[in-house]
């Protein structure tokens, strides 16, 4: 079996590659530039961006199984995606195990969510067999939504979000990796070990950090307004205030099991986060 993986000089893609290479399974990294492919025993290199379908293709050629970790936010990603997942299934792969979002849905309140959702049926139409791999948001990501002054702001209510670390979401894709066949057309909703509200995150934050942190509930045209001194374009405005307004609705507070039911292990709290960090 020919393992492939995107996504290695991130944090997600990187943490599985160091974990296959420690167990000793041989893998390809396909990278968009081979000179920051991590160096790693048992493995090979490919270079090719999402959107090159040539050059995925060949990148891809003899792969049994891809670990696809989804691309940096664009406004093109969802045709960066078509185009991979196309030249994944002429290239002959049969498996991709992918990194979605807990809330892909074709009207997801985050904005986001809509391109993993049509992602996901993109590999389906394929017929190559997948497994969804949907991420809630990242527990790491908590402190940095953290401003200069100490204050979270951002229109999410007194909703919570069932927030993952991405060391889990690693873990269970390598343990996908490890055993594809047992996991042929799952899809996994992978959240941490309870829902927390942003004033309880910023509470942890302080406690953990020694400093005051607290949150802000924005309304939306306050949401926009302060983000608007970074410029943003309309579709990134509208992802960063969307990330507050799915959580605002209560679509991201469900806990799953999957993350412990995959491998065994508790997942993360964002305290864990914070101390490892």
């Amino acid at each position: 079996m020919t393992i492939a993986i995107t996504g290695a000089t991130g944090n997600i893609g990187g943490a599985v590659a160091r974990a296959l290479a420690a167990d000793g399974v041989p893998f390809r990294m396909v990278v968009r530039d081979a000179s920051r492919a991590p160096e790693l025993p048992g493995t090979e290199v490919r270079t090719a961006t999402f959107a090159d379908a040539e050059a995925s293709r060949a990148a891809l050629e003899g792969v049994d199984v891809l670990l696809m970790v989804s691309g940096a936010e664009a406004q093109d990603r969802l045709q960066q995606h078509r185009t991979f997942v196309g030249a994944a299934a002429t290239a002959g792969v049969r498996h991709v195990v992918y990194t979605s979002f807990s809330g892909a849905a074709a009207d997801a309140t985050f904005t986001l969510g809509r391109d993993h959702w049509a992602t996901e049926e993109a590999i389906r139409a394929t017929g190559m067999a997948h497994t969804f791999l949907r991420d809630n948001f990242y527990l790491d990501f908590v402190e940095d939504l953290v401003g200069e002054d100490g204050v979270i702001r951002g229109p999410a209510g007194d909703g919570a979000m069932a927030a993952v670390a991405r060391a889990d979401v690693a873990r269970v894709a390598t343990a996908v990796l490890a055993d594809p066949s047992a996991h042929l057309d799952r899809t996994y909703e992978l959240t941490g070990p309870v829902a927390i509200t942003l004033e309880q995150a910023a509470a942890t934050v302080s406690a953990e950090r020694g400093r005051a942190v607290s949150y802000h509930r924005e309304t939306l045209d306050e949401a926009y307004a302060s983000r608007a001194q970074w410029d943003p374009e309309p579709w990134q405005a509208d992802a960063w205030v969307s990330t507050y307004t799915a959580i605002a609705e209560g679509a991201l507070a469900r806990v799953s099991g999957d993350v412990e039911r995959v491998t065994g292990r508790a997942p993360m709290t964002l305290q864990d986060v914070l101390r490892a960090g």
